[in-house]
């Protein structure tokens, strides 16, 4: 598989929680202001799981399931007017796919679409109103302070 130009300048990070890793996975840019402007909501896809044999981490079949999951979601919702992925985290004990996004209706619409052949995922989806896009700002702010110590 190729890398597109995004996942280029993506970063991968490390963070610990509570002393288990937690591995961060996003571009290290915020997206033009008119992309912004389109995409007020902030939508987190959570996944609780038991890593505690794997140092938080999840297994290969969850984690493999995580994969079909975020990849249904990148080919057949992500594009400018609906969905624009922000960032990932995996590790003590939680997967989290976070979005930004145009209209929670269509949002759940589209994703449900799009996941009807799938089977069931053990998922929370929660809305938050962010058209500033301050969750993304303070991680990119976090990661730069970090890399800069």
């Amino acid at each position: 598989m190729t890398a597109n130009a995004e996942e280029e300048k993506g970063i991968i990070g490390r963070v610990y929680e509570d002393g288990a890793p937690v591995i961060y996975k996003f571009v290290d840019e915020l997206p033009q202001d008119t992309i912004r402007s389109n995409l007020p909501w902030l939508t987190v896809i959570s996944w609780k799981y038991d890593g505690s044999s794997n140092n938080g981490m999840p297994l290969n079949d969850d984690n493999q399931r995580m994969i079909t999951l975020e990849d249904a979601i990148q080919d057949h919702i992500e594009n400018d007017q609906v969905l624009r992925h922000v960032y990932s985290r995996t590790g003590n004990n939680l997967k989290e796919l976070v979005y930004h996004i145009n209209d929670r209706d269509v949002f759940l619409e589209v994703f449900n679409d799009a996941l009807s052949d799938h089977p069931h995922y053990p998922i929370e989806i929660n809305f938050y109103q962010d058209a500033e896009w301050e969750d993304f700002k303070r991680l990119l702010s976090d990661f730069s302070k970090a890399v800069n110590k």
